[in-house]
């Protein structure tokens, strides 16, 4: 029987949130973490809302998969983010040292392998799950943006 958790149902579902984050003018990326196929963090950017440049959709679910685990470390866990994490959350990933890390769309300019930021030896990085909806979706934001400037 297949099994109806892949990665394609959590990017969903981290997509989900990057609307969430669209629709409060929050660069729209959305991240889950997964335990055991049960997600245990849901968030958004929040940069904006919280005024906060470290409130990114990625800090936001470590520090909620953390609370709900009961520590620090989030080992057995997988991050679903819509858009390859920067160097301040690859940083924070490697300390928490998570499992896995599954990201949408590439960001070639700030994201960790463009700025040499390196997560856990022991974390696997997979790239380009559902990334034309992620990077279509910050490209319809940042259009829309510009033209209301």
């Amino acid at each position: 029987m297949m099994n109806p958790f892949d990665d394609n149902y959590f990017m969903k579902r981290a997509l989900q949130e990057a609307e969430l984050a669209f629709e409060k003018g929050e660069v729209p990326v959305g991240a889950v973490i997964v335990v055991d196929n049960k997600i245990i963090a849901k968030t958004h950017n929040l940069t904006e809302t919280l005024t906060d440049v470290t409130a990114h959709a990625e800090m936001q679910a470590i520090t909620a998969a953390a609370n709900y685990l009961g520590g620090k470390y989030l080992h057995g866990c997988t991050l679903y983010v819509t858009l390859e994490p920067c160097q301040m959350c690859a940083g924070a990933l490697y300390w928490s040292q998570i499992s896995k890390v599954v990201y949408g769309a590439k960001d070639e300019k700030r994201g960790c392998a463009a700025m040499g930021a390196g997560l856990h030896p022991k974390t696997r990085l997979v790239g380009g799950v559902m990334e034309d909806e992620a990077s279509g979706l910050l490209k319809r934001f940042f259009i829309e943006k510009r033209n209301l400037n």
